[in-house]
């Protein structure tokens, strides 16, 4: 009679350790299906880059959720950090950085002058260099995030998991994908716009790898006993998001970017310079 409810147990263990890699599993496939819109997409069937946006910005809520559900359940292990990271760099690295290169790039109406195309051409490579720079520098932060066990940022917040040393990889794909969204997959059709474009690119690898902080959102609780405000909140956000998914998206992912700037210049601001040590006796005999 003892010994029916253990194999019961030892199952539900089991299906509680898969579940969050199912949600990993939903990540990795939505970065194959934006590479696979990103590689089939054309200047007249541009559609396709925005379909690609949307895919990476699914895959961020999947990505959010297999870690919170491990988290909650208490089913972490490293078999699904080491997955969790390699579809990170698929979904968040390879497919964001591919369509960047698409959509602000190489679909951009080429120049009939001959002096015009060469720029375009430069402007191409440039734009390739940085799009590939994006992925390395995407590559690296999980790198670093999964051998660092107490990262300190350059400009400390509270104590605690309250923020991310450097913008999270998600994140960064996500200000990539919500710009493209905006635009609803239309290519970039001027050579200014691709300068803006390419700097953009460039500034969002640049704070991946830096040690700048990031808010992180693990302070919400989920089980509190009033959640109402919290459930407010959400509803308010899924209902403009049904509604207002270019604008809204597009807001939110330059705001969170913006934010580490925004704290890094608070803290350079607000840092006091440190005062001058005393002097020695050895100094002040000889000043005497």
């Amino acid at each position: 009679m003892d010994t029916v409810p253990k194999p019961r147990r030892r199952r539900l263990s089991k299906g509680m350790y898969i579940l969050p890699s199912l949600f990993t599993t939903g990540n990795m496939a939505a970065g194959f299906w934006a590479i696979l819109q990103v590689m089939t997409a054309t200047a007249t069937d541009f559609k396709r880059l925005d379909n690609a946006a949307i895919a990476i910005g699914f895959a961020v809520l999947f990505d959010g959720l297999d870690g919170r559900i491990a988290r909650m359940t208490g089913t972490s292990s490293d078999f699904g950090k080491e997955l969790d990271s390699l579809a990170d760099v698929i979904t968040f690295g390879v497919a964001p950085a591919m369509l960047a290169y698409t959509w602000g790039f190489h679909l951009m109406p080429s120049v009939a002058l001959t002096e015009w195309r060469e720029w375009h051409i430069k402007l191409t490579q440039l734009g390739a260099i940085a799009c590939f720079l994006f992925l390395i520098a995407g590559a690296s932060r999980l790198a670093r995030f999964n051998i660092t066990s107490n990262p300190q940022p350059s400009n400390p917040g509270r104590p605690g998991k309250k923020y991310f040393v450097g913008m999270p990889i998600p994140a960064g794909a996500g200000v990539i994908a919500a710009v493209v969204h905006f635009e609803a997959g239309d290519p970039i059709a001027s050579w200014y716009t691709a300068l803006t474009w390419l700097a953009m690119v460039t500034a969002v690898g640049y704070l991946m790898v830096s040690t700048w902080r990031f808010y992180s959102f693990k302070d919400i609780d989920f089980g509190s006993r009033h959640p109402f405000r919290l459930i407010m909140f959400l509803a308010i956000l899924v209902a403009g998001l049904a509604y207002f998914s270019r604008p809204m998206l597009f807001i939110i992912a330059l705001l969170y970017m913006f934010s580490g700037v925004f704290w890094r210049l608070q803290w350079i601001f607000r840092r006091r310079p440190t005062a001058p040590p005393p002097p020695t006796y050895k100094e002040a005999s000889q000043t005497s």
